[in-house]
């Protein structure tokens, strides 16, 4: 099957921050995680195509990668096969300059990510579409770690489980642009309790 997969091209390698702690307190340079939207493979769907893929593929799966607090007050894709966080929020560790907690690195993704996929029997050939809340920063760098497992049909959904924000009116600023949820496509607040994640012990 032959389905129209859109390319996105950022312009430049956007970087972040994004800190790793042994005990989420203490920062090590080597844990830097760079946020940015292009895969090596360079392969990328919107949420609609993504949503034709899943239909069209029955080996196709769908990896959510958001911190489990986004889903929960966001919603969920009822499609989802695997839900891993690639960053969770340090809720012991307020930023009082930024005024929010910060994001870290779970250090479990690869592991929990490759026991997931092989559960589910999924092939080195078969489609894997990573998703996160806009395609901006965690999609990507989750799709590269997922290809270093061995496949190579892993895509990138560019516009995310929320999509992008509007541009003007009085709801300037909200998520209401594409993306998953704002799409048609089937979502729920209720979350699949098999596929939830929950963090090891």
């Amino acid at each position: 099957m032959t389905k129209p997969l859109s390319r996105w091209f950022a312009g430049s390698l956007l970087t972040a921050s994004l800190t790793l702690t042994a005990g989420l307190g203490v920062a090590h340079a080597e844990d830097e995680v760079p946020a940015y939207r292009e895969t090596r493979l360079g392969l990328y769907v919107s949420a609609s195509e993504a949503y034709d893929l899943l239909q069209g593929d029955p080996r196709a799966v769908l990896i959510d990668v958001r911190d489990p607090v986004e889903i929960k007050f966001t919603g969920f894709a009822e499609p989802t096969d695997i839900h891993v966080p690639w960053v969770i929020a340090d809720g012991r560790h307020f930023d009082t300059e930024a005024r929010t907690w910060p994001m870290v690195r779970n250090p479990n993704f690869t592991a929990e990510v490759s026991e997931r996929l092989e559960a589910l029997g999924v092939g080195e050939d078969d489609p894997v579409i990573v998703m996160c809340r806009s395609g901006a920063t965690r999609s990507a760098p989750a799709a590269d770690v997922i290809t270093e497992l061995g496949y190579d049909r892993v895509y990138s959904m560019n516009d995310g489980f929320e999509g992008g924000k509007l541009a003007e009116g009085d709801s300037r600023g909200v998520r209401a642009v594409n993306g998953w949820r704002n799409s048609g496509l089937p979502w729920s607040y209720e979350i699949d309790p098999a596929v939830a994640w929950q963090p090891a012990d």
